[in-house]
């Protein structure tokens, strides 16, 4: 861990004392900076579970990542920094089946600042701009929405947002401590799998101060506030072109060491 390049590539200039405040500043620069992606994944590139490859990939390289890489490595930053912070696991409602995925499907991370457990994420696209205290049932409003943690159950927590209002599940949790590699072969099967949403769509998506960016292999989505622009793509360099102009994304290194997914 560098601590120095990382705070460079979230163009963060702060304090570094584990405080509240800066957890805040941290997680939504990073938010602003490194987006969502599974680029990776359709151009063959394996992605690993190792936090120097990952840094490699996120920080020298200027790329992105989904879940396991990016809170991964935020976990990392965090800690060296001197925060007390655990990996969680995580389960992602589906509004199509009206279940929860299986465990590992999503990692995420419990910060405890001032004796207090507050639910962090880098990882999951569109999501809350701030921590999410764990306190049970308490509308917590952010730039992104309004949120709610509640018990699913004795063993899971449930995050919910509200959504034309009506309470819609996003994931539930455990704040049982976990290592990286238990999510190794839940990764692989986001890579591998054509029933994982990871391999059925490129995307590259990213936070913006007004909105978000959302690149597809056929669509170019631009929110900004309440107006939306959408462009259609209509081929892999009109894609690519795409990606360095909005997202400063160069893949020419990435598809020249492309090798072979197990």
């Amino acid at each position: 861990m560098n601590i120095e390049k990382y705070l460079a590539r979230i163009d963060y200039k702060g304090p570094t004392s584990p405080t509240l405040e800066v957890l805040k500043t941290l997680l939504n620069k990073h938010l602003l900076s490194v987006p969502f992606e599974n680029l990776d994944i359709h151009y063959k590139v394996p992605i690993e579970l190792n936090l120097e490859k990952i840094f490699d990939k996120v920080v020298n390289r200027g790329r992105g990542g989904f879940c396991y890489e990016l809170n991964g490595l935020f976990y990392d930053l965090l800690r060296t920094i001197g925060f007390e912070v655990k990996m969680i696991s995580a389960r992602v409602f589906s509004q199509k089946g009206q279940d929860f995925s299986p465990e590992f499907d999503h990692l995420a991370i419990i910060a405890r600042v001032n004796s207090r457990d507050y639910l962090v994420d880098v990882g999951f696209g569109e999501f809350a701009l701030e921590p999410l205290v764990i306190q049970l049932n308490e509308k917590q409003i952010d730039k992104r929405g309004v949120f709610m943690i509640g018990k699913h159950d004795d063993t899971y927590y449930e995050v919910k947002n509200l959504l034309d209002e009506k309470w819609l599940s996003v994931y539930m949790f455990s704040l049982k401590k976990r290592d990286l590699g238990e999510f190794q072969e839940r990764c692989l099967y986001q890579q591998t799998s054509p029933e994982s949403h990871f391999t059925q769509n490129k995307l590259c998506s990213l936070a913006t101060d007004k909105g978000r960016i959302t690149l597809t292999a056929q669509h170019l989505k631009i929110r900004e506030q309440d107006k939306t622009t959408e462009v259609k793509i209509s081929s892999e360099t009109e894609f690519l072109s795409c990606l360095e102009k909005f997202f400063g994304i160069r893949l020419n290194n990435s598809v020249e060491h492309a090798v072979s997914l197990p």
